[in-house]
This record gives structure tokens, C-alpha cells and sequence, in this order.
């Protein structure tokens, strides 16, 4: 069974960085994929995604912050994440994207804004 596993989160102070990996299954190199986030009390959201035609398209509130990639030979998908904001603190989960495979959300990656 394919598995989606994230990493690369942590505590970083506004205005930082990082980047965000998830390790995908072969049966995602045809699959458009996105970066979804979870913050304490609100619902889980889109905020990045990568058409299987290369678009990308990014939720307003991460707009020219975050960028999206994926490296199909090694069933990787990216999240960089730069001027980082105390309101992007949440768990970060990759799926299929604009459609979440339901029974395949890993445990995510906590990311932490805070200085």
C-alpha cells in the first residue's frame, strides 16, 4: 500500500524558512499533488498543489511565500516555505491534490511560528 510521509517541519521564527518533503508511492508520479495544513480548531486546508500538467496553484494566504515542486525519479513532493508568519503554524500534510486520497493522510509534519 502506497504511504505519504512527511518531514522537514520545526520551529522557526517569523520571517524564516523551511522546507517541507513528503515521500510519495510510484502511484502518485501521475497525480497532481498538494500540501495541506491543519491549525488547532480550524479545518484542514489546501494550500499549495501541483497539476500533473506542472501548474501550480497556491491558496491566497501563502501566495509568492510558498513554492511547490516535485521530483517524480525520486516519488518526491516539496514545500518551500519562506517569510514564514506566526498564522502558517500548523501540521503539514501532502496528499493527492485537488482530491485527498482519504485513507492514505500520513501523520504530517508540525511547523511552528513563533519567536
Amino acid at each position: 500500500q502506497e504511504q505519504l510521509v512527511e518531514s522537514g517541519g520545526g520551529l522557526a521564527q517569523p520571517g524564516g524558512s523551511l522546507r517541507l518533503s513528503c515521500t510519495t508511492g510510484s502511484a502518485f508520479a501521475l497525480t497532481g499533488m498538494g500540501w495541506y495544513r491543519q491549525a488547532p480548531g480550524n479545518q484542514r486546508e489546501l494550500v499549495a498543489r501541483r497539476a500533473d500538467d506542472a501548474r501550480t496553484y497556491y491558496t491566497d494566504s501563502v501566495k509568492g511565500r510558498f513554492t511547490i515542486s516535485r521530483d517524480n525519479a525520486k516519488s518526491m513532493v516539496y514545500l518551500q516555505m519562506n517569510s514564514l508568519k506566526p498564522e502558517d503554524t500548523a501540521v503539514y500534510y501532502c496528499n493527492s491534490a485537488p482530491l485527498p486520497v482519504e485513507n492514505l493522510w500520513g501523520q504530517g509534519t508540525q511547523v511552528t511560528v513563533s519567536s
